[in-house]
């Protein structure tokens, strides 16, 4: 395999930088979307299976809550989803209702997932580009002790 001498140098910086500002954005976005959440004062219901009682701050206490909401609302609907209610029956409102709060909870875990996909991605292109500096300095020819 030919290498080519000092090319992996730029080419590892490059990614080192664009691992930083992954990291970075990712651990960014984790915290505000958990500080946004805390702003709302949710609290997980008191008849959760987890985090009962807790603030609402996190993938797992978010999570928990929407299924508590799912519960509660099929229990108020007789078992019944939105679409398998009537449309004039009135317990549809609270069926959509729950269904919303369900699915912004659910889209704030996605977001807490991306951002630590992202985040740990950043870690690993840095390493990535730490590597290939090094593979870059180890290529490069040495002119030390070079017999002319």
């Amino acid at each position: 395999m030919a290498s080519t001498p000092g090319k992996s140098g730029p080419i590892g910086i490059i990614t080192m930088v664009v691992g930083v500002i992954f990291a970075v954005a990712g651990v960014t976005t984790y915290i505000l979307v958990a500080n946004e959440l805390a702003a709302e004062n949710i609290k997980v219901s008191d008849d959760a299976a987890y985090f009962a009682g807790q603030s609402v701050n996190s993938p797992w206490t978010a999570y928990s809550e929407a299924e508590t909401i799912s519960k509660h609302a099929l229990e108020a609907t007789g078992g019944k989803t939105y679409a398998e209610l009537d449309r004039e029956d009135p317990l549809r409102e609270t069926a959509m209702q729950a269904s919303f709060l369900r699915a912004s909870l659910f889209t704030s875990v996605v977001a807490f997932g991306v951002a630590a996909l992202a985040a740990v991605l950043g870690v690993m292109l840095f390493l990535i580009g730490w590597s290939l500096r090094g593979l870059g300095r180890a290529a490069a020819p040495s002119t030390t002790g070079a017999l002319t």
